[in-house]
């Protein structure tokens, strides 16, 4: 009994204290399935083989190539797209999670940062045109009250 109510504590403890973050699977995978390695080595995103996933963080993610899958298993916080993979200037500035289109993106300071974008809007411009240093300490102020609500 005592070591049922032991693993019970642990299992109550590990749910509230390790609440994980929400992410963007809007396709079933971050970046909606493109290769979060390849826009960080290619300079573009290229999309990902769905023989070639994994899982990080509870979520999955597919590459273009095994050396692309193996350089993410060495590094995944290093190529996780920052505020989820959600629109990171809807984060800034609505607070709130939004879709993104996955060839929209922008690698600053060695971060990938993804954006919402159709025929008549395109945030990454909007980003952009603003004081971006501002717009990264605002979103990661925002980011950290949104991370954990599910969208």
């Amino acid at each position: 009994m005592k070591q049922f109510i032991t693993l019970l504590f642990i299992g109550i403890s590990t749910t509230l204290f390790s609440q994980q973050i929400d992410y963007n699977t809007k396709k079933g995978f971050v970046a909606e399935g493109y290769d979060v390695v390849s826009y960080f080595t290619n300079k573009k995103p290229l999309e990902g083989n769905k023989n070639l996933q994994t899982t990080f963080d509870g979520v999955k993610f597919k590459f273009s190539s095994a050396k692309n899958l193996e350089l993410f298993k060495e590094n995944p916080k290093k190529y996780v797209p920052q505020y989820g993979g959600y629109c990171a200037y809807a984060v800034v500035a609505k607070k709130t999670k939004m879709y993104i289109d996955a060839e929209a993106y922008e690698i600053r300071d060695g971060k990938l940062y993804l954006f919402y974008s159709s025929w008549i809007n395109n945030k990454l411009d909007d980003w952009q045109e603003g004081n971006t240093k501002e717009l990264q300490v605002k979103g990661d102020a925002n980011w950290e009250k949104l991370k954990h609500k599910k969208n």
